[in-house]
């Protein structure tokens, strides 16, 4: 897995058109792009005009810049409530949402469908999930074949016959699909020897939407069908009609199709695609034999469903979004397709996290009774950057925190380090996953989704998730400016993927990742690069196609890319035509660096002729890497791609040295670099950075503050002191242009002084339930979950923590609140004044000039997880959690009973100092 340091983006500002900004601002103008979006889960349609407008209004005041409305299925008990899909009914609403978030500056997606995946009451058998029914048979010579050539599936006895293939001896194989009658006959005589018979049959998957909201419930569509998809979207162009709604963009989920691996007009593209008759190779389709011609077909076979899912489904599903003045945004993992190639083919290619990561930030929780056993890969999010950076698409979404912790457990500082991981891989557009449609009548906590962080106004750190959100904003502020600046290019080989010998279609699923990215030298070299400072892009045959070097720069239709180098890793298989391109752009400019020349061509058809190509290909390619000049640019063949960047000199940052990690940005008027430190050791140094900017300045994405940062020489090289504490998080921006209102970056050195919060506090409980408990006066801090009181163990929601000091006379400049424990959030006060909010690691915060000599007064609202409110709801037998459609389970999807948890900690224990420097 990728291990867990420091990390760095490194962004180059260049502003885009949209997002203008001051001459002296250093921070980008926010549009709704910037903020986060949220899936909204609509729960049976049963949405009216009053709870959109309120629930719209409170995530526009929490900071959200849109949402992404998913129809899914309906509580129990509001049945009458329900609105079926698409009716008359729910256009209102929708256009009623689309409105009333308009006037809000939001923005709104929509799910091209109900559930997932596409399909619904539209879809009859013959456009519904197709896989193939396999039928064997023996038969001695001169013999009729007495069985029926019927359909082996009791279910699906009537299937129609797609091809009867007859092996018989010498090899010799027959096509007798012509010769069985309607009724099943075989009307043929076999030659002496003996002969097998495979007959194939178009069976239907029969999967159901899952989790269908009313009206959408159905067979799931034939994503292989061109016809089937446009069965599918016409009920959407019916109902949406020709005018524009206001619709952002469609949005399609994970491929979860299950079975599928056929459909109906396969074989004729499989034999125009691939120039053979797959009839005849049946035999070798169906084999589990480890011998290189199955690994052949089954190549071909992969590689031409590869290519009907990107034709018929993603790239005419995109088409259709753009004739209904829309955008799409796709998740493309979990398909049996290139991913890379499908992830370019929309507008917005869109990532997935899915459980939680372990990183070594003191004081972060991760409790193994609340976490899925899974530990996500940042490496697998890069597809879908990689294919939006080499297609010059400004924006990147990712489904992020599904299942990060047990419902209910999730702290907005178990998020941050998550969210920093994502754009670490290039992510510049979050949506959470999620936040539940829940009308204001409904009892507390309302209705909520399963699988979800609930980033719903019922959760009790609600009121802070301002912080969260704001601070995502400012990241995404500059990650959306500009462009990518990612110097290297790696060849993905789909092919040695594709070309195995066991199993039938290959899904790329998140899950899978050991089996199908792991043990590869792809991954491998990916990891080593980025150990060594290299950012870099993933490319496939298909993009590279669309490459261009013009005077040495390397370009994608009109736009200039930034790499500097392709990477090839160790490759079995690659198609001619591949090798010939990266022969044309070494020729154009291009430095192609290879581990070593791959070994062979894909597929079965002309064989041997691609196989001479090839070699003719390779051998132009080792003479080029021996100096014999071909072109303008450069080919290294090197066992070790390091030592090939190194002759190349294509220096990696030296950041990594530190511990630190980083993507980049190209934005034309400098370099701004973001760091996280996730490890658990403090940084304060001095480091050079391979940008070059004659002005440095620090910014802080969490309070929004910034000042120019302190530099030193060191030969030719400027170095920026960065200092940040474990899981702290800056911008460091390299200019041309001085921006003279910014002051000196306050750096903290040793505290003067540590002043001791150790008085007596009061603690009130201010909102929450299930009642609210009597106010408290403490001899020392402590968690009000330590009261030994059931009404404050039961309690979720806030209380606030009062107490004042002295400040002795001091020549302090600023001064900074400390908080050893804290569960989970909380907005503090200062003499009566709003100093912000502490939600992430460390639990500090800069107080500024609040403080004043003499006594002080602070408040310290602690706002707690929904866990133990839950839990008394659950001992209570109360009913909160009953759907139609699905049953509300636990992350390890069990029904969900929170009634044997611990109590969960609440409030503020330790020590709470005041630090002057």
């Amino acid at each position: 897995m990728l291990k867990k340091i420091q990390y760095i983006f490194i962004i180059s500002l260049a502003l885009t058109a949209g997002c203008q900004r001051e001459p002296d601002t250093l921070w980008p103008e926010v549009t709704k792009e910037m903020k986060p979006w949220t899936r909204w889960w609509w729960m049976g349609n049963a949405v009216d005009s009053a709870n959109l407008r309120n629930l719209l209004q409170e995530y526009q005041k929490r900071g959200f810049g849109g949402v992404e409305i998913a129809p899914i299925y309906g509580a129990k008990g509001y049945e009458d409530q329900y609105i079926e899909h698409l009716s008359d009914e729910w256009m209102k609403r929708l256009r009623f949402t689309l409105q009333t978030a308009d006037n809000l500056g939001m923005g709104v997606d929509l799910t091209n469908g109900t559930g997932w995946p596409f399909g619904g009451p539209q879809i009859d058998t013959a456009h519904a999930a197709t896989k193939l029914i396999v039928g064997t048979y023996k038969l001695q010579g001169k013999q009729h074949l007495r069985e029926k050539i019927r359909s082996s599936d009791p279910k699906q006895a009537n299937a129609p016959l797609i091809s009867l293939t007859a092996y018989g001896p010498d090899n010799k194989t027959l096509l007798l699909t012509d010769k069985v009658d309607s009724a099943g006959t075989l009307h043929w005589v076999a030659d002496k020897g003996t002969w097998e018979l495979y007959a194939l049959f178009l069976g239907k998957t029969k999967q159901q939407v899952k989790r269908a909201a009313p009206g959408g419930a159905g067979f799931t569509l034939d994503h292989f069908s061109s016809e089937a998809l446009d069965r599918y979207l016409q009920p959407y162009a019916e109902a949406l009609g020709k005018e524009a709604l206001g619709i952002r963009a469609f949005y399609n989920d994970s491929y979860e199709v299950y079975g599928a691996d056929w459909t109906e007009t396969l074989l004729k593209t499989f034999e125009s695609k691939r120039g053979y008759d797959l009839r005849y190779h049946i035999r070798e389709l169906l084999s589990q034999d480890s011998t290189e011609q199955v690994a052949r077909i089954k190549s071909d076979y992969r590689e031409t469903v590869a290519e009907m899912l990107l034709s018929n489904f993603t790239k005419r599903w995109t088409n259709w979004a753009h004739e209904h003045h829309g955008i799409t945004k796709n998740q493309a993992h979990g398909s049996p397709g290139n991913l890379l190639d499908l992830y370019a083919a929309v507008d917005i290619p869109e990532a997935e996290t899915f459980g939680s990561s372990s990183f070594p930030i003191p004081g972060l929780r991760r409790d193994s009774a609340d976490i899925r056993n899974v530990d996500p890969d940042p490496m697998m999010l890069k597809f879908a950057s990689s294919a939006a950076h080499v297609t010059g698409k400004n924006l990147v979404s990712s489904e992020t925190f599904t299942w990060l912790t047990e419902h209910f457990k999730t702290s907005w500082a178990q998020c941050k380090p998550e969210v920093d991981q994502v754009f670490l891989a290039g992510i510049n557009h979050v949506f959470y996953h999620g936040t539940t449609y829940s009308p204001k009548q409904v009892p507390w906590p309302g209705w909520l989704f399963y699988a979800s962080v609930n980033f719903v106004p019922a959760n009790s750190l609600w009121s802070h998730l301002d912080g969260l959100n704001s601070y995502i904003t400012r990241v995404q502020s500059v990650l959306q400016t500009g462009n990518a600046d990612n110097e290297l290019l790696i060849y993905w080989p789909i092919y040695d993927i594709w070309h195995q010998s066991k199993g039938s279609l290959q899904a790329l699923k998140v899950h899978d990742i050991d089996e199908w990215l792991h043990p590869t030298e792809f991954y491998k070299q990916a990891l080593l690069l980025q150990e060594a400072g290299y950012s870099f892009d993933f490319v496939s045959d298909h993009l590279l196609a669309d490459l261009q070097i013009q005077e040495g720069q390397w370009r994608g239709n009109t736009k200039a890319l930034p790499y500097r180098a392709l990477l090839i890793p160790k490759t079995d298989k690659m198609p001619v035509e591949t090798v010939e391109r990266l022969i044309q752009l070494a020729k154009g400019g291009a430095t192609v660096i290879f581990q070593s020349l791959p070994k062979d061509v894909p597929g079965v058809h002309d064989l041997e002729k691609h196989r001479a190509k090839f070699a003719r290909a390779l051998d132009i390619l080792r003479k080029m890497s021996e100096g014999q000049a071909i072109g303008s640019g450069k080919v290294l063949i090197c066992e070790d791609l390091l030592d090939g960047l190194e002759k190349e000199k294509l220096k990696g940052e030296t950041l990594v040295a530190a511990g630190l990690q980083f993507v980049r940005r190209n934005m034309g008027t400098g370099t701004y670099y973001y760091l996280v430190n996730l490890s658990e050791k403090a940084v304060d140094q001095y480091l050079s950075l391979n940008a070059k900017g004659k002005f440095w300045y620090i910014m802080d994405p969490l309070s929004g503050q910034s000042g120019k940062a302190t530099t030193d020489e060191k030969g030719k090289e400027t170095r920026v002191r960065i200092q940040l504490e474990p899981g702290q998080s800056w911008i460091v921006a390299a200019l041309n242009e001085e921006h003279s209102k910014e002051s000196d970056w306050f750096y903290l050195a040793k505290p003067l002084s540590s002043i001791s919060l150790t008085g007596k506090w009061l603690l009130t409980f201010k909102e929450g339930g299930p009642t609210i408990p009597k106010a408290r006066s403490l001899d020392h801090l402590m968690c009000w979950t330590d009261l030994q009181d059931d009404a404050t163990t039961d309690f979720s929601g806030k209380a606030v923590y009062s107490s004042s000091f002295e400040l002795p006379a001091t020549s302090a400049k600023e001064y900074v609140l400390k908080l050893d424990s804290l569960f989970e959030s909380a907005h503090i006060k200062v003499n009566g004044k709003d100093a912000g909010l502490i939600w992430s690691l460390p639990y500090e915060l800069k107080l500024g000039n609040l403080l004043r000599p003499g006594k002080n007064t602070i408040e310290i609202e602690v706002a707690n997880l929904m866990a133990n409110r839950i839990r008394f709801l659950d001992r209570k037998k109360v009913k909160w959690r009953e759907y139609n459609g699905s049953q509300f389970v636990n992350i390890d999807y069990e029904p969900f009973d929170a009634s044997n948890w611990q109590t969960t900690p609440s409030g503020l224990t330790g020590r709470v100092r005041i630090e002057c420097y």
